[in-house]
Protein backbone atom coordinates (compact mmCIF):
# COMPACT_ATOMS: atom_id res chain seq x y z
CA UNK A 1 0.00 0.00 0.00
CA UNK A 2 2.92 2.08 0.76
CA UNK A 3 4.30 2.03 -2.36
CA UNK A 4 1.38 2.25 -4.42
CA UNK A 5 0.63 5.65 -2.49
CA UNK A 6 4.23 6.60 -3.18
CA UNK A 7 4.07 5.86 -6.62
CA UNK A 8 0.56 7.66 -6.95
CA UNK A 9 2.05 10.72 -5.54
CA UNK A 10 5.13 10.93 -7.41
CA UNK A 11 2.89 10.03 -10.79
CA UNK A 12 0.69 12.83 -10.15
CA UNK A 13 3.42 15.31 -9.81
CA UNK A 14 4.78 13.92 -12.77
CA UNK A 15 2.05 14.39 -14.89
CA UNK A 16 0.57 17.97 -13.17
CA UNK A 17 4.63 18.89 -14.48
CA UNK A 18 3.47 17.41 -17.88
CA UNK A 19 0.24 19.58 -18.00
CA UNK A 20 1.50 22.71 -19.94
CA UNK A 21 2.48 20.52 -23.13
CA UNK A 22 -1.32 18.39 -22.35
CA UNK A 23 -2.96 21.50 -22.33
CA UNK A 24 -1.52 23.54 -25.06
CA UNK A 25 0.10 26.12 -23.47
CA UNK A 26 3.72 25.27 -24.55
CA UNK A 27 2.95 25.54 -28.01
CA UNK A 28 1.38 28.64 -27.97
CA UNK A 29 -2.36 28.30 -26.75
CA UNK A 30 -3.54 30.49 -23.63
CA UNK A 31 -5.36 27.79 -21.87
CA UNK A 32 -9.28 29.40 -21.44
CA UNK A 33 -12.63 28.18 -20.05
CA UNK A 34 -13.37 26.27 -23.40
CA UNK A 35 -9.86 24.49 -22.03
CA UNK A 36 -11.62 23.89 -18.42
CA UNK A 37 -14.44 23.03 -20.07
CA UNK A 38 -13.00 20.07 -22.27
CA UNK A 39 -10.77 18.77 -19.50
CA UNK A 40 -13.27 18.68 -17.36
CA UNK A 41 -15.77 16.63 -19.57
CA UNK A 42 -13.15 14.50 -20.13
CA UNK A 43 -12.80 13.90 -16.11
CA UNK A 44 -16.55 13.58 -15.19
CA UNK A 45 -16.86 10.58 -18.16
CA UNK A 46 -14.46 8.50 -15.78
CA UNK A 47 -16.20 7.64 -12.85
CA UNK A 48 -19.13 7.44 -15.51
CA UNK A 49 -17.54 4.34 -17.41
CA UNK A 50 -16.50 2.83 -13.82
CA UNK A 51 -19.43 2.81 -12.78
CA UNK A 52 -20.46 1.15 -16.24
CA UNK A 53 -17.92 -1.45 -15.65
CA UNK A 54 -18.87 -2.19 -12.60
CA UNK A 55 -22.77 -3.10 -13.46
CA UNK A 56 -21.39 -4.87 -16.10
CA UNK A 57 -19.36 -7.54 -14.30
CA UNK A 58 -16.17 -6.33 -15.83
CA UNK A 59 -12.89 -7.36 -13.47
CA UNK A 60 -13.50 -4.97 -10.61
CA UNK A 61 -9.54 -4.25 -9.96
CA UNK A 62 -9.02 -3.26 -13.59
CA UNK A 63 -12.24 -1.18 -13.45
CA UNK A 64 -11.06 0.47 -9.94
CA UNK A 65 -7.19 0.73 -10.28
CA UNK A 66 -7.05 1.37 -14.05
CA UNK A 67 -10.01 3.82 -13.54
CA UNK A 68 -8.75 5.75 -10.39
CA UNK A 69 -5.37 5.84 -12.30
CA UNK A 70 -6.68 7.45 -15.17
CA UNK A 71 -8.46 9.82 -12.88
CA UNK A 72 -5.88 10.71 -11.33
CA UNK A 73 -3.95 11.80 -14.70
CA UNK A 74 -6.90 13.54 -15.79
CA UNK A 75 -7.72 14.92 -12.35
CA UNK A 76 -3.71 16.57 -12.00
CA UNK A 77 -4.40 18.25 -15.52
CA UNK A 78 -7.71 19.67 -14.44
CA UNK A 79 -5.64 20.71 -11.25
CA UNK A 80 -2.51 22.23 -13.02
CA UNK A 81 -5.43 23.99 -15.63
CA UNK A 82 -7.32 25.41 -12.67
CA UNK A 83 -4.25 26.79 -10.97
CA UNK A 84 -3.36 28.68 -13.86
CA UNK A 85 -6.32 29.60 -14.92
CA UNK A 86 -7.12 31.51 -11.45
CA UNK A 87 -4.29 33.65 -11.74
CA UNK A 88 -5.02 34.11 -15.80
CA UNK A 89 -8.49 35.70 -14.57
CA UNK A 90 -7.58 37.46 -11.34
CA UNK A 91 -7.82 41.29 -10.97
CA UNK A 92 -4.16 42.68 -10.90
CA UNK A 93 -4.99 44.86 -7.86
CA UNK A 94 -6.78 41.72 -6.22
CA UNK A 95 -4.53 38.46 -6.94
CA UNK A 96 -4.03 37.47 -3.35
CA UNK A 97 -7.97 37.74 -2.49
CA UNK A 98 -9.01 36.14 -5.83
CA UNK A 99 -6.52 33.13 -5.80
CA UNK A 100 -7.38 32.73 -1.20
CA UNK A 101 -11.06 32.58 -2.53
CA UNK A 102 -10.24 29.93 -4.85
CA UNK A 103 -8.71 27.63 -2.92
CA UNK A 104 -11.38 28.49 0.33
CA UNK A 105 -13.64 27.00 -1.90
CA UNK A 106 -11.63 24.42 -3.46
CA UNK A 107 -11.36 22.99 0.18
CA UNK A 108 -14.80 23.76 0.94
CA UNK A 109 -15.54 21.59 -2.23
CA UNK A 110 -13.75 18.87 -0.70
CA UNK A 111 -14.42 18.83 2.46
CA UNK A 112 -18.51 18.71 0.83
CA UNK A 113 -16.79 15.89 -1.75
CA UNK A 114 -15.61 13.92 1.44
CA UNK A 115 -18.53 14.09 3.91
CA UNK A 116 -21.07 13.09 0.96
CA UNK A 117 -18.94 10.20 -0.62
CA UNK A 118 -18.96 8.42 2.15
CA UNK A 119 -22.64 9.28 3.02
CA UNK A 120 -23.42 7.65 -0.63
CA UNK A 121 -21.02 4.95 -0.51
CA UNK A 122 -22.58 3.72 3.43
CA UNK A 123 -25.85 4.23 1.79
CA UNK A 124 -25.94 3.52 -1.82
CA UNK A 125 -22.94 1.53 -2.59
CA UNK A 126 -19.91 2.72 -4.79
CA UNK A 127 -21.47 2.58 -8.37
CA UNK A 128 -23.61 5.05 -7.16
CA UNK A 129 -21.09 7.18 -5.38
CA UNK A 130 -19.37 6.90 -8.90
CA UNK A 131 -22.53 8.20 -10.57
CA UNK A 132 -22.69 11.15 -8.07
CA UNK A 133 -19.19 11.86 -9.22
CA UNK A 134 -20.03 12.38 -12.55
CA UNK A 135 -22.83 14.34 -11.77
CA UNK A 136 -20.69 17.05 -9.87
CA UNK A 137 -17.57 17.30 -12.25
CA UNK A 138 -20.29 17.69 -14.89
CA UNK A 139 -21.77 20.51 -12.79
CA UNK A 140 -18.15 21.74 -13.09
CA UNK A 141 -17.90 21.25 -16.46
CA UNK A 142 -21.02 23.28 -17.42
CA UNK A 143 -19.67 26.46 -14.92
CA UNK A 144 -16.88 26.11 -16.71
CA UNK A 145 -18.22 26.99 -19.69
CA UNK A 146 -19.05 30.53 -18.58
CA UNK A 147 -15.21 31.05 -18.21
CA UNK A 148 -14.23 33.71 -20.85
CA UNK A 149 -12.58 32.29 -24.07
CA UNK A 150 -9.52 34.67 -23.33
CA UNK A 151 -8.85 36.74 -20.91
CA UNK A 152 -7.53 39.95 -21.76
CA UNK A 153 -4.03 40.07 -20.39
CA UNK A 154 -3.46 36.40 -20.24
CA UNK A 155 -0.23 35.83 -21.34
CA UNK A 156 2.81 33.29 -22.25
CA UNK A 157 5.14 34.75 -19.78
Amino acid sequence: VGGFLAAWVIGYGVVQSLAPAITGRQRGHVPDGRTALTWASALAALPALMAIGLAAAWHVPVVLLGGLMMFGAVFAVNSSLHSYLIVSYAREDGVSLDVGFYYMSNAMGRLLGTVLSGWVFQGYGLATCLWVSCLFVALAAIISSALPRHHAGAGLS
